[in-house]
């Protein structure tokens, strides 16, 4: 072989239009794993996407909404978050999931079990919160303290629901929520179901409150349909909300609740 004369080695060699094409599908294939997998543990330890399933929260998120909740985010007073379904008694018993292709989205965490079922609201008091509805104003108070509710359902002649027509007196209990939702006169919320029968050894009013583990996170933006894409934050007016006191080992009731 002369001086001149390249050496041809396996690796040098060009690959054929069919090898390189199952070369090019390989990598594709492996990227889109890569991107499954990291979709998924995004969607595990920091968001999951939700889709808004009425208009329990009008005009705030209408119905069809993308939303995303946080996980590992702490929620506060006035933060709309998504949760599981209270002991699957808000909700009742979800149809079993037919399809193949979304239960494997579901196993992964690329969608939210659709077995569970989901809600979305506003928290209105916290664990040891005293929540009453309403005072001479109409409005709710938490602590003692006036809501200034701006977030509330408007229609289209800019009238404003009413806070609530159901009145109430509670103190959350440990470890558990008090939630609205914005549209009050559409929305199944702590309201409806304080008043209901207790499962099994539960006391009074328990149905009413939503467990704190039962939270998947605070809703932090809309991101679909892109002419509604915003962020969400905490209303101004919780901002004047004392402390709540020591929080009660089951529901505290009074007068009036529950009474209509």
């Amino acid at each position: 072989m002369s001086e001149d004369q390249e050496m041809t080695t396996p690796s040098s060699r060009k690959r054929g239009p069919l090898r390189s094409g199952l070369g090019f599908v390989g990598e594709v294939a492996i990227a889109g794993v890569i991107a499954l997998v990291l979709t998924a543990l995004l969607r595990i330890f920091v968001f999951q996407i939700f889709e808004v399933p009425s208009g329990s929260m009008e005009n705030t998120l209408k119905q069809g909404d993308r939303i995303t909740a946080m996980r590992m985010v702490d929620h506060q007073r006035g933060d709309v978050i998504v949760f599981e379904d209270p002991n699957g008694q808000w909700m009742g018993p979800q149809p079993t999931q037919t399809n193949a292709v979304r239960g494997a989205l579901e196993r992964i965490g690329l969608l939210p079990d659709s077995s569970k079922g989901y809600l979305v609201k506003r928290i209105i008091g916290l664990p040891g919160d005293h929540v009453v509805c309403c005072n001479q104003n109409g409005n709710i108070t938490v602590n003692d303290v006036e809501l200034v509710e701006e977030y509330l359902y408007t229609d289209s002649t800019g009238t404003m629901v009413d806070p609530s027509d159901t009145p109430f007196d509670v103190i959350v209990p440990v470890n558990s929520l008090f939630v609205m939702g914005d549209h009050r006169d559409r929305s199944g919320d702590s309201r409806l179901h304080l008043c209901q029968t207790p499962v099994s050894g539960s006391p009074p009013g328990s149905m009413g409150f939503v467990p704190t583990d039962n939270v998947v996170g605070p809703v932090k933006a809309i991101i679909l349909p892109f002419d509604r894409m915003t962020t969400l934050k905490t209303p101004s007016g919780f901002a004047g909300v004392p402390d709540a006191g020591e929080a009660p080992a089951a529901p505290v009731l009074g007068e009036g609740t529950c009474s209509r």
